[in-house]
């Protein structure tokens, strides 16, 4: 199919529209200084961002780790409040047979356990804690 002479010149002129709005907006980019600003006070500001960015990212790691290790202490605390009530009831129930002195075995060794995962999740929080505060100071 051939293009008669009416759609011929609108194409040209929107080629042409499109190369000066194109011109235009590059000249707008331009003239608003991002090509022309001091470089150098450009990188002073980026590293000072960089550094602000790093202290907000060891801060907000420090605060959700203290969160989260109150957490984990939290739920050690209701573990250990729920064997204990756990063995109670065991105890009025059988009233001192077998039961009642498993019962309270296992309250106790639930309570250990508990402690000894709460101390060892706590740990690992601290770990992931300073790896992370080591890897933003070495950046």
């Amino acid at each position: 199919m051939k293009l008669n002479y009416f759609t011929k010149q609108l194409s040209k002129v929107g080629h042409w529209l499109a190369t000066t709005l194109f011109c235009l907006s590059a000249i707008a980019f331009i003239w608003q200084g991002s090509f022309l600003s001091n470089p150098a006070a450009m990188a002073d500001t980026s590293v000072n961002l960089i550094a602000s960015v790093g202290d907000r990212a060891q801060d907000k790691a420090s605060e959700d780790a203290g969160r989260t290790k109150g957490f984990v202490r939290e739920t050690a605390d209701k573990v250990e409040r729920t064997a204990k009530k756990n063995a109670e009831k065991v105890d009025r129930a059988d009233e001192g047979g077998f039961f009642a002195r498993r019962a309270k075995k296992d309250a106790a060794r639930i309570e250990k356990r508990a402690e000894e995962d709460a101390a060892r999740t706590q740990k690992a929080i601290d770990n992931t804690k300073n790896a992370f505060r080591k890897a933003v100071d070495n950046d």
